[in-house]
Formats: structure tokens, C-alpha cells, sequence
């Protein structure tokens, strides 16, 4: 990821102030955030043996995620991003899939997780984490997800869920462009999940559970990136699931995490420990 003044137009051109170099991905840093949290996590992914799955395994376990049933296929390229962050913290992101072959259904086996608690799942490798959404509803297990952008079997997958937190962005195919949150979150509430979070930027968040809408204010800091808040964001509120806490108190706990993250650089650098989120909060 890079720094620049301005954002430049199509055929432009514009140096960087300083680059950097950190691992991402939504659900990944949702579970480094757990960990930070003192939560024991473990990812299942695809990645293969290049240097940038290489660095995805060695970040992990620097952050002490369990990366053992990661599955490593030899000879592709793993996922990448490059970020370019303007001055006021905003962030365009250019991503590639990699070749790597994404996770299948038969791939997916949560036997070994019978002591969890929750699982977080996004929904790019779609046909797996149904799967996997399956298994944990058979376990008992409380099933979060990250809802980023809809996609062919969104909403199969969506019904299996417990508790959904959306993108701003998510719920447009179903209620247009100009619909206000809380009919997004009732569209999305009717499609099954028992708890729905719509996270609106620097406007906060907004939740629905059962028949109560809650609303959390952003946190007022200087944002210098916001890469990666939204996987904060989730991590946190997971580990207010966790606590046993209410909405309100999950989306509050998790919004001062998020807007912690936004003072630093990178997906992962600015994630907060759990005597920070705390002091921070009694600050506000």
C-alpha cells in the first residue's frame, strides 16, 4: 500500500510518499484481531507457496492465528492488494484473486473444532463457506458473517447465518441505491439472520435485532487509513459475542476498536489490544 497527495485521474500520474508492506484479507484480520483480544482462532483458507503465501502463513503466526488447516496448493499465486491512501485516510484498493484454486466443499471439515464457539466466514469462496456454514449450524456453532459485496449464493448463504454485518453497499440489489439503512436492514433481517450490523463509515453503524434498531455513532479521531476497519469491526463485535454482551454494547466496543485501527497505516498495524479499546473508550 502507498500514500500519495491526490487520488490521480485516468492516465495521470502521481508519486507516492512512502510505501509499506502488511497482510490483509477480511476474515483473516477479523481473527487477528480475536487473538489480539486474547480469543485462540484458527483460519482455514487457500493460498499456495509463493511469496506472498509465504508471507500470509508467517503473519498469521506471527499473530498467533493457527494457520494449520490452511491448505497450501503449490505452483499458483496467492491473493494480493495494492491500497493507495490519499491524505484524508480513504482508500482505493486493486485486488487480484490469484490462481490459487479457491476451497471446495469437500475441503471444509470443522470435526476438528469441536470446542468452538462462532464461526466467521466471508463469502468469496461461496460454495465452501455454505458448507462450512452447514457443519457449524450442525455443531451448534454461532455463525457470523462478513457481508461485503452480494454475489450468486449471497442469500442461500445469508439464511444460514446468525449474525450478519453488512457493507453500506450490501443490501443495494435488494432495496436500491438510495434506500435508507433501515430498510436494508429489514431486507436483510427477512432473509434470515437473527441479528443484522450495517457498517456506514464515518456515519457508524446500525443494527437490527428482532425488532430493535440500534445506532452507534463513529468514534471522532484523526483517520490516517481506514483499510481494514471493517475486518476490525467484525472481529471486535465478535468478541462482544463472546462476553455474552447485548448489541449496543457490542457495536460500541467494536466501533472504538475500528476507529483505533484508522490511526495507523495498514490492515493490521493499528489493531488494539483489549487495555487499549478499554482506556480509549473511557476516554470518549
Amino acid at each position: 500500500m502507498g500514500r500519495l497527495s491526490v487520488y490521480p485521474g485516468e492516465d495521470g500520474k502521481c508519486e507516492l510518499m512512502d510505501l509499506h508492506i502488511q497482510c490483509g484479507g477480511p476474515a483473516s484480520t477479523s481473527l487477528v484481531t480475536l487473538s489480539r483480544l486474547g480469543i485462540r482462532t484458527s483460519f482455514l483458507g487457500s493460498i499456495s507457496d509463493d511469496s506472498r503465501g509465504i508471507e500470509i502463513v508467517k503473519g498469521l503466526n506471527n499473530e498467533k492465528v493457527d494457520s494449520t488447516f490452511l491448505k497450501i496448493t503449490p505452483g499458483y499465486t496467492s491473493q494480493f492488494a495494492f491500497i493507495a491512501i490519499t491524505e484524508s485516510g480513504n482508500r482505493t484498493i486493486f485486488w487480484h484473486r490469484g490462481s490459487v484454486p479457491h476451497l471446495k466443499p469437500n475441503d471444509v471439515n470443522l470435526s476438528p473444532f469441536s470446542n468452538a464457539k462462532i464461526l466467521h466466514l466471508d463469502s468469496l469462496m461461496i460454495e465452501a463457506a455454505q458448507e462450512a456454514a452447514q457443519q457449524a449450524k450442525n455443531m451448534g456453532l454461532t455463525i457470523v458473517m462478513d457481508a461485503g459485496t452480494m454475489r450468486e449464493g449471497s442469500q442461500e448463504l445469508i439464511s444460514i447465518v446468525d449474525v450478519l454485518i453488512a457493507s453500506e453497499r450490501f443490501a443495494e440489489p435488494l432495496v436500491g441505491d438510495i434506500a435508507p439503512p433501515e430498510k436494508a436492514l429489514e431486507a436483510l433481517h427477512a432473509l434470515g439472520p437473527k441479528e443484522v450490523i450495517i457498517t456506514l463509515g464515518s456515519k457508524g453503524n446500525i443494527g437490527l435485532s428482532g425488532k430493535k434498531i440500534n445506532f452507534q455513532k463513529a468514534f471522532p479521531i484523526d483517520s490516517v487509513d481506514t483499510t481494514g476497519a471493517g475486518d476490525v469491526y467484525h472481529g471486535a463485535y465478535i468478541y462482544g459475542l463472546l462476553q455474552g454482551w447485548d448489541m449496543q454494547n457490542c457495536m460500541r466496543f467494536a466501533s472504538a476498536a475500528s476507529a483505533i485501527k484508522c490511526r495507523q497505516i495498514g490492515a493490521r498495524k493499528g489493531i488494539p489490544h483489549l487495555e487499549e479499546i478499554k482506556e480509549f473508550m473511557r476516554g470518549k
